[in-house]
C-alpha cells in the first residue's frame, strides 16, 4: 500500500504561483511512479505531470509545460507541482497518484493505483 496526502492548494490571482506538496507514505517509492492529475467540475480528470522516483524523469502535458515544474525531496518522500503563471483554466481539484514504474508514462488515471484526497486550486482573473 501506497498513502499520498496533498496539500499547498488555495486562491491566487492569474498570473500569480503556488506550490502544492504530496507526501507519500507505505511502501517504498523507489519503483514508483508519482503523477499530478486534476479534475475541473463537469470534466474528466486530466494528466498534469509525472516523475519517476528512482532518477526523476519528468513529463508534462503541453497546457502547463513551461509554467509547471515537478519534482521530488527523497530524503521527506514528498512530491511538489511548483505551478507560476497560473490562468483561470488551472482552476481543478489537484490529485496526486502512483503506479509501479513503467518507462513509458501512464497518462490516464486508471493505470494508477494509489491517489490521494485533492486539493482544490482557485485561480482567479
Amino acid at each position: 500500500q501506497v498513502q499520498l496526502e496533498e496539500s499547498g492548494g488555495g486562491l491566487v490571482l492569474a498570473g500569480g504561483s503556488l506550490r502544492l506538496s504530496c507526501a507519500g507514505s507505505g511502501r517504498t517509492l523507489s519503483s514508483h511512479i508519482i503523477a499530478w492529475f486534476r479534475q475541473a467540475p463537469g470534466k474528466e480528470r486530466e494528466f498534469v505531470a509525472a516523475i519517476t522516483w528512482s532518477v526523476g524523469r519528468t513529463t508534462y502535458s503541453d497546457s502547463v509545460k513551461g509554467r509547471f515544474t515537478i519534482s521530488r525531496d527523497n530524503a521527506n518522500t514528498t512530491v511538489y507541482l511548483q505551478m507560476n503563471s497560473l490562468r483561470p483554466e488551472d482552476t481543478a481539484v489537484y490529485y496526486c497518484a502512483a503506479t509501479r514504474y513503467s518507462y513509458s508514462f501512464p497518462r490516464t488515471a486508471p493505470n494508477y493505483a494509489y491517489w490521494g484526497q485533492g486539493t482544490q486550486v482557485t485561480v482567479s482573473s
